[in-house]
């Protein structure tokens, strides 16, 4: 990650600190709500942020945080919507029985395993993108996307930026990412084993 984050780094560094809050939010927002924008490198351009502004006074780290998080939240909502809105009445016009079938299997997986999915795919590439609007074409509970979704921003957008941050002079600090994206990509399958079990019972 850090061999990523050197390009953006020197990249970012020359930017007033208005430009620097407006571009590193602006393509998180495109990673995470729009499906075109799942080629951007979002953990890398995170972790770049951090470091520049741990290397200069004139970007607040604090600022840097808040408007990552809004991006990465905001994001994950619109795509959310246009899958509940666009997305399912696009299915709901096929009448065949496989997209039926899957449509029902996406139900019960997102009203069973859901919440846990939204968090841990925060820290997959390419899958962040897909996720938000798949939960809203299978109908996720709106409240149960709205936390899942506030969660994995906070973790990956906050956490990866900090990790950045504090690498500079704490060079452990970056592994917090990976330790928190463990977690829960482990408790993502855990959840998914213990519900596939408790269906065959």
């Amino acid at each position: 990650m850090i061999q990523l984050a050197a390009s953006f780094d020197a990249q970012l560094a020359p930017l007033a600190p208005f430009l620097i809050y407006l571009i590193t939010a602006g393509l998180i927002f495109l990673e995470t709500g729009v499906l075109f924008g799942f080629f951007l490198p979002g953990d890398s351009l995170l972790f770049s942020a951090g470091l520049v502004a741990a290397s200069t006074k004139n970007v607040n780290i604090v600022i840097l945080v808040i408007v990552i998080f809004l991006g990465a939240f905001f994001g994950d909502q619109v795509g959310f919507v246009l899958g509940r809105t666009v997305g399912r009445s696009y299915l709901d016009k096929h009448d065949s029985p496989r997209i039926k079938r899957m449509v029902a299997q996406s139900e019960r997986f997102y009203e069973q395993t859901g919440w846990w999915a939204v968090v841990a795919a925060r820290f997959f590439p390419w899958i962040r993108t897909f996720v938000p609007p798949i939960a809203g074409a299978s109908k996720m509970n709106y409240y149960k996307f709205l936390s899942a979704n506030s969660l994995g921003a906070l973790l990956w957008g906050t956490g990866i930026t900090l990790a950045g941050y504090y690498a500079a002079t704490m060079p452990l600090v970056k592994t917090w990412s990976y330790a928190i994206a463990t977690f829960f990509i482990c408790a993502s399958l855990v959840s998914a084993l213990v519900n596939y079990l408790r269906l065959r019972r």
